[in-house]
């Protein structure tokens, strides 16, 4: 999925992010459309990380809140940037939703140390599905008003509706955190051939087309999509008992920062 020489670049890019802030980056991974399996030919790639400064940095004193980013411009249609190691182990406690897609991720540029492992293995205890099903259900919705109502509507924008829909779903019957590639997610509707057929169409045609135009929308995939936002309308998810997380994430800190600077 992604050649040999973008993901020498992206190391090659990653090995200089590391130099020029004097950090370690513990994980890298490819996200959005690409991780997704929804890319065109010409998509970005949007290129995560995880990284830990020394020790000192954390226990020293500022005037000013200490950046936790690392972002750069998209160059070649390269799109990199990362999170410090305890702004990501705090978002992850609040089951941020980029987060916990970012290590689910098939497509792994570098994997350094316990980290990927340990968030993993703390995900179930983790994730909050009742967050979960209202972030999937808000990111449906508004792409669906920003794009899919017109008399034409911009095919590639169905993805971003059916995918947090078809999350949802997931975490309504399963109760863990969604997988992130779409196609593991279309089983869900397995009983709707019309719905399923149309759908593995537009995907094939996304694949293949650098940019897809306006079209008429598709019948069976906006019917589906009105309904699903409406029962969703119409859903309170439970809410899922959490054991206390932060105790194991502090852990999880304290033990990638000494093993990444020894």
């Amino acid at each position: 999925m992604i050649s040999a020489s973008v993901r020498s670049e992206i190391n090659k890019r990653i090995d200089r992010a590391e130099a020029e802030h004097g950090v370690r980056v513990l994980l890298a991974v490819e996200s959005g459309s690409r991780a997704w399996g929804f890319e065109s030919p010409n998509s970005d790639y949007d290129a995560r990380f995880i990284y830990v400064h020394p020790k000192d940095w954390y226990l020293s004193v500022g005037l000013e809140e200490q950046r936790d980013v690392i972002e750069y411009e998209i160059v070649d249609d390269i799109d990199l940037n990362g999170w410090d190691l305890r702004k990501a182990l705090r978002l992850f406690w609040k089951s941020n939703p980029a987060f916990v897609e970012w290590i689910q991720s098939s497509i792994i540029y570098r994997d350094v140390g316990p980290f990927r492992e340990c968030v993993l293995d703390l995900l179930p205890s983790t994730y909050s599905c009742e967050s979960g099903i209202y972030h999937y259900r808000s990111m449906a919705k508004r792409n669906y008003r920003g794009y899919l109502r017109a008399d034409l509507v911009p095919l590639k924008k169905y993805f971003y509706v059916l995918r947090p829909l078809l999350a949802a779903r997931w975490l309504e019957r399963y109760g863990n955190a969604a997988p992130i590639e779409f196609e593991k997610l279309l089983h869900l509707i397995g009983d709707n051939p019309v719905l399923l057929a149309d759908i593995h169409a537009l995907l094939e045609k996304k694949r293949a087309a650098p940019e897809m135009g306006l079209e008429p929308p598709v019948p069976s995939i906006h019917a589906f999509i009105e309904d699903e936002l409406d029962r969703l309308e119409r859903t309170n998810p439970s809410k899922s008992y959490q054991a206390s997380a932060i105790d194991n994430l502090s852990d999880v800190f304290r033990t990638c920062l000494s093993r990444a600077w020894t």
